[in-house]
């Protein structure tokens, strides 16, 4: 893996989020959707993954579209991410879709992160909802979002996303996070940049 940094080098406090190529093209859109939704200075780490099946999976899974099955690359990747954290400053992980879920995950093996950016996740994942239940996360603020269309498909394990996010906000609430679920407008696809954007601003202001 390789990352670039954004923003400012110098600042105390650190967002990283794992994005593919597509992604890349619109991190400097987000980063200035960030600065102005929450007035703070920060560096920005994008890491890019080189196979976003594997790379953000945290175990194998059969395909849940196309036939592409998920890997086991997650443990890897989270280790990369360590290694290009800044010492001694205050870090943040996120991203969107498989890279969402990966956060949630990320948050649950290390208390490195002081919160958690999950916009649109991929929590219909297969076992992970169960994963969530059985382990508790090691940071104190979590965003969760979703579009309001993203549950309205055919493929059966996608379409139980509006559940599990649902389950996954009660759960964290319950255990005493400070956590909040917003829903946007649109379908998995719409405004990437922007629901990511949002997720990372507001563990800035909270």
């Amino acid at each position: 893996m390789t990352y670039e940094e954004f923003g400012d080098r110098n600042a105390n406090t650190v967002l990283i989020q794992a994005v593919d190529a597509n992604e890349m093209k619109f991190i400097e859109e987000e980063v200035a959707a960030i600065e102005r939704l929450s007035s703070s200075s920060f560096l920005f780490l994008a890491a890019k993954t080189e196979d976003w099946f594997c790379d953000l999976s945290p175990w194998k899974a059969p395909p849940v579209f196309g036939d592409r099955p998920f890997g086991d690359g997650a443990a890897r990747t989270l280790d990369y991410i360590l290694g290009i954290c800044p010492p001694d400053r205050t870090c943040y992980i996120g991203g969107y879709s498989l890279a969402g879920l990966f956060a949630l995950w990320a948050v649950h093996q290390t208390d490195a992160f002081s919160g958690a950016a999950a916009a649109s996740p991929s929590v219909w994942f297969p076992g992970f909802m169960d994963y969530m239940k059985d382990n508790r996360i090691s940071c104190g603020s979590v965003y969760l979002s979703l579009g309001d269309r993203e549950e309205k498909t055919r493929n059966p394990v996608m379409a139980s996303v509006g559940r599990c996010i649902s389950e996954a906000h009660d759960l964290l609430v319950s255990e005493g996070i400070e956590c909040t679920l917003e829903y946007n407008r649109g379908n998995h696809f719409t405004d990437p940049a922007g629901r990511t954007a949002a997720a990372f601003a507001w563990l800035l202001r909270h």
